[in-house]
């Protein structure tokens, strides 16, 4: 009869420490999958799938968030399930222990409300880049006022193209010129090809 934790974040840079320390010192086994989005199925993630191997009748699964184990509302439910199916105690903190009946249909419900935002995470992001394409191609910048989507370019694709003609530069000579990859450049001298 073990406490289980499993901890899940979706991007790299993020860390698992704020769940790990919200779960508490009792834990004795650890589950994590790092940059693993919600929306991949529970059973496909590295750390989960252990996770279920692991786990015996008389365990206890602790997780920060009902959207730890994912955002898939079906998922997640069948997920809850297959657990108490194995008899495994699953406690969610700020909620505490999911069982039969009522149990479920609270999981059935936040992990309905978890997938929903995903829909509108994703429907805002595009938002975001339709509103930004329609600006840059209105001004020339973004309705934030960056310049580009993207990243910022390494260098004037227009410029380094001339120069590698102008001075019939090497690929090195003009990445060594403009501190700029083999990559960059030959992307920069295609795109702007007289």
């Amino acid at each position: 009869m073990s406490r289980i934790a499993y901890y899940r974040v979706s991007s790299e840079g993020q860390s698992v420490e704020a769940q790990r320390q919200a779960l508490g010192d009792d834990i004795e086994k650890e589950f994590v999958d790092e940059a693993v989005s919600g929306a991949t199925f529970a059973a496909e993630r590295p750390g989960f799938s252990k996770l279920l191997s692991y786990v015996r009748e008389g365990d206890t699964l602790c997780v920060y968030a009902l959207d730890r184990l994912g955002r898939d509302a079906l998922d997640v439910q069948s997920v809850v399930r297959r657990l108490l199916d194995m008899g495994v105690v699953v406690e969610v903190r700020g909620l505490g222990t999911i069982g039969r009946g009522v149990g479920e249909i609270i999981v059935a419900v936040l992990a309905q409300i978890a997938d929903m935002e995903r829909q509108r995470i994703k429907e805002r992001c595009e938002a975001g880049r339709v509103a930004a394409r329609a600006s840059i191609a209105a001004t020339g910048r973004t309705h934030r006022g960056k310049v580009s989507l993207g990243r910022p370019a390494a260098a004037d694709a227009r410029e380094v193209a001339e120069w590698r003609r102008a001075n019939s530069a090497s690929l090195r000579q003009t990445m060594e010129r403009f501190g700029i990859s083999k990559a960059t450049v030959a992307r920069y001298c295609s795109s702007h090809a007289p």
